[in-house]
């Protein structure tokens, strides 16, 4: 059977789903009816759909003119680079999306950057071709740039290039949307510039395990491309670990891709991406290799994790109250299990009974636990911190290449916090649509909590991409939030009047009608350091009555804080309380006198 593997890399929201959403239809692969007729087909994830991007990577194969069409969704975000590394070594080739407004990206650099190095050819597909400012030849002559930029050889940066528009589902050779029909170019230019896998079925089986599922039924399933050989069901393999440790082990089922589903086989050959059971230890990067001659295949290197958090069982006064698993070993359990599908993250026991959790960035770590809210889990979590090494006797800390695209009159305003977080200017350039786009250098740990600062900064204007850039030297500077947090003086439900009589010392989070407790953060301060505050307070009720009683004071909306928000506003001393129902934000001594004795004391 001829067989493509075709990976697809892209920024985040530059149409990537929408595109292999037309690419199934109009090859008329069959779907279930509910799968169909979803917007987003390859986002099966409820947050991947919430937040527009894609988190998991995900397979789907087509049938067109008698090839085979192994499809490869990727991540667009480098929170997620585990997966993307993992999931470009099942691929020959690969399709680079890029918008045809904004051209390549940080996140189209991290992705492609990886696929050079590892030999793919790369179609480029300038999509969005009918967007308003659309410049789709100067966005050409840009990615042409990026590849030479990134030391591609003469052979891959002669690129072909396709022009579409995903959302409409046509492509053609020219940016040209009224002379285009379907989506075939597309197809046609992967038959003809993609290689097939250079694989031999006669040599002995290797397959390198690229990813791992779950079947409630079958167990583990082992997600990879046939390198060499013959994989038959029922057979007995050798299983070679990442320590290079061999062991035996059986084939209970082969499944291939069709569409979006699996279809169980009897046997697969060289060069298919499959699905097989059996292998109960199978972990990403390992080898299945034939039982008389297990030759390895090589492991997959993945970056080491920059951030990292500490989680432990919500002890608060609302504890056990909204969530379902919340005592110590359901979420030990949890945490470990999700390393058998992660292999960016990692999890480390604490002597005080918590976990220290660490990841490739702030996202990477709150989709995981976004993930486990939603499964039922309560728990709390501490603020994020970078991850420091020492090599030579100097400390390392993660600096990172940040990319800030921001209407022309915010940029100044933007350029001085970011000065204030000394970071490093590298580029600045002005774009045709009076965007101007700034690039920083800058270290991870004063980074985090900028996301929300640059919102308010630009008005919802600026956008922010990030990418690791290296370890570097700690310049010694520790950032420190600016203004105070407002803590409930008692517990009990907060009432209009004492919400009122506060709002004017900062931004509450909270309105009328919510039970808080004492320790509780319900605002941050309009100045310096903490501030204990009457939420719950009552008017009293007398007899007497005077001019203007009863007239209503306006109550300002509070500042709803998501759990992203959360994870960004919260110093050394406060925590995020998460439940299925509710992100609150807390002081981790509940009690202010006995925070003071212990801060006297230097305890933490």
């Amino acid at each position: 059977m001829d067989i493509r593997n075709v990976a697809i890399i892209a920024h985040v929201d530059h149409g990537k789903t929408t595109l292999v959403d037309a690419l199934l239809h109009q090859s008329h692969t069959e779907m279930k009816k509910e799968i169909s007729e979803q917007e987003a087909i390859m986002d099966s994830n409820d947050l991947e759909r919430e937040r527009g991007i894609t988190i998991f990577s995900k397979n789907a194969s087509v049938m067109y003119k008698g090839t085979k069409i192994n499809i490869i969704d990727t991540p667009g975000h480098a929170d997620f680079g585990g997966e993307v590394e993992r999931v470009l070594s099942m691929a020959d080739g690969a399709l680079l999306l890029v918008d045809a407004k904004e051209g390549p990206m940080p996140q189209t650099r991290f992705v492609l950057k990886h696929a050079l190095k590892m030999g793919l050819k790369i179609i480029v597909i300038v999509n969005k071709i009918d967007k308003t400012g659309a410049r789709s030849k100067w966005v050409e002559g840009k990615t042409f740039d990026l590849f030479v930029e990134l030391g591609a050889t003469e052979d891959i940066a002669m690129f072909p290039t396709i022009y579409a528009s995903g959302r409409d589902g046509k492509a053609g050779y020219a940016p040209d949307l009224d002379s285009m029909t379907d989506i075939n170019p597309i197809f046609d230019e992967i038959i003809s510039y993609i290689p097939a896998p250079t694989a031999d079925p006669e040599k002995p089986l290797q397959m390198l395990i690229s990813n791992i599922g779950k079947d409630s039924y079958k167990g583990r399933i082992a997600i990879g491309r046939i390198k060499n050989g013959k994989m038959l069901s029922n057979s007995d393999i050798i299983h070679i670990n990442r320590d290079g440790v061999q062991s035996k082990g059986k084939i209970t089922s082969i499944s291939t891709f069709k569409g979006l589903t699996k279809q169980e086989e009897t046997e697969a050959i060289a060069g298919d991406i499959v699905a097989v059971t059996g292998i109960l230890d199978a972990t990403i990067g390992e080898t299945i290799a034939d039982v008389n001659n297990p030759i390895a295949l090589p492991v997959i290197s993945i970056e080491e994790p920059t951030v990292k958090m500490v989680f432990m069982v919500n002890d608060s006064p609302f504890g056990g109250r909204e969530g379902d698993f919340k005592t110590s070993s359901q979420i030990r359990e949890r945490l470990y299990k999700e390393l058998d599908t992660d292999v960016a993250l990692k999890v480390y026991d604490n002597s005080d009974g918590t976990w220290t959790v660490c990841g490739r960035g702030e996202l990477h770590l709150a989709i995981l636990i976004e993930r486990m809210r939603r499964e039922g889990y309560e728990f709390a979590v501490s603020r994020p911190y970078v991850i420091t090494k020492t090599v030579d006797g100097k400390v390392l800390t993660p600096f990172e290449k940040v990319y800030i695209d921001v209407p022309e009159e915010h940029s100044g305003v933007v350029i001085q916090h970011m000065g204030i977080r000394h970071a490093k200017m590298d580029d600045m350039f002005k774009n045709e649509d009076g965007m101007v786009t700034l690039e920083f250098t800058v270290s991870t740990k004063e980074l985090i909590g900028f996301r929300g600062e640059l919102i308010t900064d630009t008005k919802g204007m600026g956008v922010m991409n990030t990418s690791f850039f290296d370890f570097l030297p700690d310049d010694g500077f520790t950032r420190k939030r600016e203004r105070g947090s407002m803590i409930a003086f008692e517990t009990g439900e907060t009432r209009l009047y004492g919400l009122v009589n506060v709002q004017d010392q900062g931004q509450l989070f909270i309105g009328p009608a919510t039970k808080v407790y004492k320790g509780q953060v319900v605002g941050q301060s309009s100045r310096a350091g903490d501030m204990n505050v009457n939420v719950c307070k009552e008017k009293q009720l007398s007899n007497m009555r005077s001019k203007g009683d009863g007239s209503a004071e306006h109550f300002n909306a509070p500042k709803e804080m998501l759990l992203d928000d959360a994870l960004e506003y919260i110093d050394d001393t406060e925590l995020v309380e998460v439940t299925p129902k509710t992100i609150r934000i807390r002081k981790m001594i509940l009690d202010e006198a006995e925070a003071r004795r212990k801060k006297s004391m230097g305890i933490k």
